[in-house]
């Protein structure tokens, strides 16, 4: 088994659910909302602000990077079935612009469901 973590924008969270959903991994586990930011050392959101003459916008600059609103979902899957739900992620959430975001694949030793206490890869059906 294995966790699979992505990190997207926030505005995919919905076409990325179906996505999964249509591939086969109905349940995920998403964090309403986290904070980041890659290596780059420009928000385009506030240069494109600043451009349109935002004040707010335009107050921010000169700051160093800011954190970008992001959300961060998680969803464990059977060992074969990672690069599908790899392969879903990116196709539904590359745009080709910084910021599309990061997925990381982590190692999970078990699993129990609480219900049943089955455990195991039956937990995951």
């Amino acid at each position: 088994m294995k966790e699979v973590m992505a990190i997207i924008r926030i505005n995919k969270i919905n076409e990325t659910k179906v996505a999964l959903a249509k591939a086969g991994f109905p349940s995920i586990t998403a964090t309403g909302r986290v904070f980041g930011r890659g290596k780059g050392l420009v928000d385009f959101r506030l240069m494109k602000g600043a451009e349109e003459g935002i004040p707010e916008a335009i107050a921010q600059l000169g700051g160093g990077p800011k954190m970008i609103p992001k959300r961060l979902i998680t969803l464990i899957v059977k060992d074969e079935k990672v690069d599908l739900a790899v392969k879903t992620l990116i196709k539904t959430n590359q745009t080709g612009n910084s910021g599309d975001g990061k997925i990381f694949i982590l190692p999970i030793m078990d699993s129990y469901r609480v219900r049943t206490a089955e455990r195991g890869d039956k937990t995951l059906d």
